[in-house]
């Protein structure tokens, strides 16, 4: 039971409040985990030089600094692509116009490969800090980037433009700004969804870490210090008992966060929800109960959301709220032409010039064998897409129906999406020599492995949020089996649905340049694909091949998301109206 606080005034001295035992058991823990980023950050900026290796030892006392290290990358990397999230959807949301630029743009950087982004941001943060280790760790925490914000763009935008009318009526009744009205309804409408997409963006910087940690450049091979470097180091060594050490280490950082950070959040959210949780279907947080027992946190609290408030009158509209707001008037059909001539002009000039990079630089008969290259790939993406649906979407559902298991399952998905595919390939070469399977068809489900997860997660928030009204209806009206299915899960995560699909497949292509290219030692395994082809173009340093590889998977990954996964988009959008 809560204690009472003491009675606070505006201004109001922090120092004046008495704390209870509740502070005093916070207040290590808060410190602790202050100290420990102090010295990471500090630890980011020191002397460096190309060409001196980095030592990265494989003692397992190194890992709780590497973990350290690793968290600090990621969750700084987190930041900004939740920064980049709330502008490019409420930006592609909100204005017609720029959603036609904005989400292809998204399409194309989704399925530009990590060593892509890699390959032209390295050089230029090493010019931004010469000398300084802090270049190299802010192209890591730029890569991890790349692994982390499309997913999370994609469900924030899919929440926008689904938030239900009757709330949006209200919104331009209330006559709510632009950014009143992302902060009151749109985001806590998609903080849900956005949480657990949040999940799966750490989840997903784990997968592509050690890509992201052990860097390549100007022919030198830079390693920093972390858990991805150290798993790099690993299985170039082909140190089991080594990586079995950083499995223990990831799932210590991922139950540390999970406990910290994330269940605290998720409990919070439940404030979100359109109808009230209580008892068992709640998410509960140990440490957000400590918190609110509090005097010192819950100040600091109020303070944070009395702020936070007045932030929201900036941008307000002087009405005396009474008065219903107008819709906004549409464009002149003109500029609408007009700037969809431009954007068609744009595309006509891109494939122009990559007409003339083909014809003279890699030659149309390499061109034919990247697109087939890139079928064969295709297919196992919507292969095993369909089978992740098929087995996820049903566990989902029932996760989220039911908050007191997915609390207790949480951790354990977040490990698995986690899990780098890299610490497999020990496994996977030995069963396939041993058992002479067909690479090019048992090297497949490694594509799918890390992003199968983006389906459950995103099913999860979908399910959780289905009214229970809506469910005593279908109990009510005698729905069972099938029905039951058909005419009231399926619509109602089926938005949430189509977001972890996009993101999957995306991520699924990305993934193919680990799973259809597997070494571990001096064993190479390679499965026929597009994947495969760009990591032995990248290992040649073909940089023509390469540029080809990408846009070919780019065109592919387009096209895929605009001839089906977009029609899906649509009808999300209609069926949630």
């Amino acid at each position: 039971m809560s204690e009472v606080t003491m009675p606070r005034q505006p201004g109001h001295s922090l120092l004046r409040t008495a704390p209870n035992r509740w502070d005093w058991i916070l207040l290590p823990l808060v410190l602790g985990v202050l100290v420990a980023l102090a010295y990471g950050a500090m630890q980011m900026s020191r002397p460096f030089v190309i060409g001196v290796p980095t030592p990265i030892s494989l003692a397992p006392e190194n890992l709780p600094y590497y973990l350290l290290r690793t968290i600090l990358r990621m969750f700084t990397a987190l930041g900004f692509a939740l920064l980049f999230s709330f502008i490019f959807a409420a930006v592609a949301a909100k204005y017609r116009a720029a959603e036609k630029a904005l989400i292809p743009l998204l399409d194309i950087l989704q399925s530009v490969p990590i060593l892509g982004f890699q390959a032209i941001a390295i050089a230029p943060f090493i010019a931004l800090f010469p000398g300084n280790v802090l270049g190299v760790e802010c192209a890591a925490i730029f890569a991890i980037f790349t692994s982390q914000a499309w997913n999370m763009a994609f469900s924030l935008y899919q929440s926008i433009r689904t938030v239900p009318p009757e709330l949006s009526e209200a919104a331009r009744i209330f006559r709510l700004s632009a950014w009143q009205r992302f902060w009151r309804l749109e985001l806590p409408f998609a903080m849900p969804g956005l949480l657990w997409n949040m999940m799966m963006s750490m989840s997903g910087g784990w997968f592509f870490l050690v890509a992201a940690e052990a860097i390549s450049v100007a022919g030198q091979d830079i390693k920093l210090p972390g858990i991805g470097a150290y798993i790099a180091v690993a299985i170039e060594d082909r140190n089991g008992t080594a990586i079995a050490w950083a499995i223990g280490a990831m799932l210590a950082g991922i139950l540390l966060y999970d406990q910290l950070f994330f269940r605290p959040l998720l409990a919070w959210a439940d404030k979100f929800r359109f109808e009230e949780t209580q008892g068992d279907t709640a998410q509960r947080s140990w440490l957000l109960d400590w918190g609110h027992r509090s005097r010192w946190f819950r100040a600091l609290a109020d303070r944070f959301w009395a702020m936070l408030r007045g932030a929201l009158g900036w941008f307000g509209r002087r009405t005396d709220g009474t008065a219903p707001g107008t819709a906004p008037r549409a464009p002149h059909p003109f500029w609408a032409r007009a700037w969809d001539g431009l954007l068609a002009a744009a595309a006509v000039l891109a494939l122009y010039r990559l007409a003339i990079f083909v014809h003279a630089d890699v030659g149309w008969a390499e061109v034919v064998h990247v697109i087939v290259l890139g079928m064969i790939t295709l297919l196992r993406v919507l292969l095993l897409i369909a089978l992740a649906s098929v087995v996820w979407v049903p566990i989902a559902v029932w996760l989220g129906l039911r908050p007191q298991y997915s609390q207790r399952v949480q951790a354990v998905a977040q490990f698995l999406a986690a899990f780098p595919v890299n610490l497999l390939f020990p496994l996977v070469v030995y069963a396939l020599a041993r058992l002479k399977l067909n690479p090019d068809i048992w090297l497949s489900p490694l594509m799918v492995f890390g992003t199968q997860w983006y389906i459950l997660f995103n099913v999860v928030a979908g399910a959780s949020t289905i009214p229970s009204e809506l469910r005593l209806a279908a109990d009510n009206l005698g729905l069972k089996g099938w029905l039951k299915w058909k005419r009231v899960y399926l619509p109602a995560v089926f938005p949430s649905y189509v977001t972890g699909a996009i993101t999957a497949s995306g991520g699924s292509w990305n993934a193919s340049i680990v799973a259809e290219y597997v070494t571990w030692g001096k064993t190479t395994l390679v499965a026929a694909g597009l994947g495969s082809y760009i990591r032995e173009m990248t290992d040649a340093g073909d940089f023509h091949r390469i540029a080809l590889g990408i846009g070919v998977m780019c065109i592919f990954v387009m096209l895929l998301n605009r001839f089906f996964w977009r029609k899906l988009y649509l009808l999300a959008e209609d069926r949630s109206r």
